[in-house]
């Protein structure tokens, strides 16, 4: 565990908001084998999963658009490619994805403390509704949440925010926990204490330079953080 500040700078946590793909399940393979099952349909090749790493976190159409092959990228090729994507994840969004090693234990000790948890993507909200019902099923999250016409995508701050007013919790007692500088950034914005994790799709760099005041080398290193507390 890396932190930033002593612990006295750190406020208590009186609730968390997960990103998931990257934080609390490792979703890469099923992504990319989707991904590219979609772009062979229009003839593209495929990437490798490290292509990926830096590909996701931005939400399906910006994925879409950095996989397609430069001088392809129209909007009727992204949005075609899109749509060719959904239809596959549907069906494979959970042949390879599980939670990461040590999140069980994780989200156990925030349940015994109080703590509440809620989950928030860059997912369609139906995806990620169901994602948690069937992988993330033995806790309770408050609020589970993806992309919806109601609010912009991470990281504008607006659906954090609301987070925040669902729970009744200020912002600054609420963890942002997250992979990327989509996350890190979102949490600053939202005036809560971002918490970059080591074990997802970006790195230790990305994370410090867009605001992770906290880092984590693995979910248990947050049980000590909350035991020492």
């Amino acid at each position: 565990m890396d932190k930033k500040h002593s612990s006295s700078d750190i406020p208590p946590c009186e609730a968390v908001i997960f990103d998931m793909d990257g934080t609390l399940l490792d979703t890469l393979e099923d992504i990319a084998d989707s991904m590219n099952a979609a772009i062979a349909k229009f003839g593209f090749p495929p990437h490798g999963l490290d292509a990926y790493r830096a590909y996701v976190g931005d939400g399906l159409e910006m994925l879409a658009y950095r996989v397609i092959p430069e001088q392809s990228r129209d909007e009727k090729t992204v949005a075609q490619c899109v749509a060719a994507m959904r239809a596959i994840y549907r069906i494979h969004y959970a042949d390879k994805s599980i939670p990461y090693d040590g999140i069980p234990e994780l989200l156990d000790a925030l349940s015994s403390r109080g703590i509440k948890m809620t989950i928030l993507s860059n997912k369609l909200d139906e995806f990620t509704k169901e994602m948690a019902e069937k992988l993330l099923a033995s806790w309770k999250f408050e609020v589970v949440s993806g992309i919806t016409p109601r609010f912009p995508a991470k990281p504008d701050p607006a659906s954090a925010i609301e987070i925040s007013k669902t729970l009744n919790i200020k912002p600054d007692k609420i963890f942002f926990i997250g992979d990327t500088s989509i996350d890190m950034t979102t949490a600053t914005r939202a005036g809560m204490f971002p918490v970059g994790v080591l074990w997802g799709f970006r790195d230790k760099k990305e994370l410090i330079e867009n605001g992770a005041k906290l880092l984590l080398a693995h979910p248990l290193d947050f049980v000590k953080y909350l035991q020492e507390r």
